[in-house]
């Protein structure tokens, strides 16, 4: 199969001979199908036209590729840690899998070389393309190969050691997972609410999160994407809990008071 492939794309033209060589530089495989590959490098400041006239860009492979993404670490773990319990489990997944990795994986296999927007979108100042981009690529090569290509090209060419699954999986940055867990240690609600999503003049999204422990306004902020709003809502209530004494005595004096008020707010600062 590899040699009749050569040989179909020795009778390409010269551009699209690139772009096939291109994208093996990045998977380590040649496409089979390479429009789901330019698809997936489409943002949609930018999209693919097709001959009917219809714009398309990567988001539908993003939302796939987002699933097999996590399917596929999640297969990884199981088998690298064989005596880990599921808390783990989820901590060293969100580790691998969350926006900042995923734009620093993009970079690494040089993805962001071929991602495709309009010249006036600064991708400095909106990253989580990176990330967005290396998610639709998974769901590329699923349709093009199917999931054990994407396992392999997950270990092959994402996270190639495992020292380096290890070091990823093993951040204790993940600030989300580890409220949840001293949440749920200690048999207490915890909720992230999503209070608001802008689009900016220059495409930049911005989310603002709130976090309630037992119905109780904790902690707030703003991100470039709900999980980095939701991290970061989440470090300042464990700032707060751990670093705070009185803090956390007025959380779980207000918690065991059972307040019905609709509006519980303790003081932030």
């Amino acid at each position: 199969m590899h040699f009749n492939l050569i040989q179909k794309i020795r009778l390409f033209s010269n551009r699209r001979k690139e772009l096939f060589f291109s994208f093996y530089n990045v998977i380590g495989f040649y496409p089979k199908n390479i429009d789901y590959y330019l698809l997936a490098v489409s943002h949609k400041s930018s999209p693919l036209q097709t001959r009917d006239g219809q714009t398309l860009n990567n988001e539908r492979l993003e939302f796939l590729g987002d699933a097999i993404l996590n399917t596929v670490v999640s297969d990884i773990l199981y088998h690298l840690y064989k005596n880990e319990q599921e808390g783990f489990l989820t901590n060293a997944r969100s580790n691998i899998v969350k926006r900042d990795s995923l734009n620093e994986l993009c970079q690494k296999i040089k993805l962001d070389k071929l991602i495709v927007v309009t010249k006036h979108l600064n991708l400095e100042k909106n990253k989580n393309i990176y990330g967005n981009a290396l998610e639709a690529l998974m769901g590329a090569i699923y349709l093009d190969y199917g999931y054990a290509k994407c396992i392999e090209f997950v270990k092959n060419r994402v996270l190639v050691s495992l020292e380096e699954i290890k070091k990823t999986a093993e951040d204790d940055d993940n600030y989300k997972s580890r409220l949840i867990e001293w949440c749920q240690k200690n048999r207490l609600e915890i909720e992230f609410v999503l209070l608001d999503e802008t689009l900016g003049s220059d495409n930049k999204h911005t989310f603002i999160t709130q976090l309630l422990i037992e119905g109780i306004k904790v902690s707030s902020a703003i991100g470039s994407s709900k999980k980095e709003s939701q991290q970061k809502a989440a470090f300042k209530a464990l700032n707060r809990i751990e670093k705070k004494p009185d803090f956390l005595e007025q959380l779980m004096t207000k918690i065991f008071e059972n307040s019905e008020e609709v509006n519980n707010e303790i003081a932030l600062d």
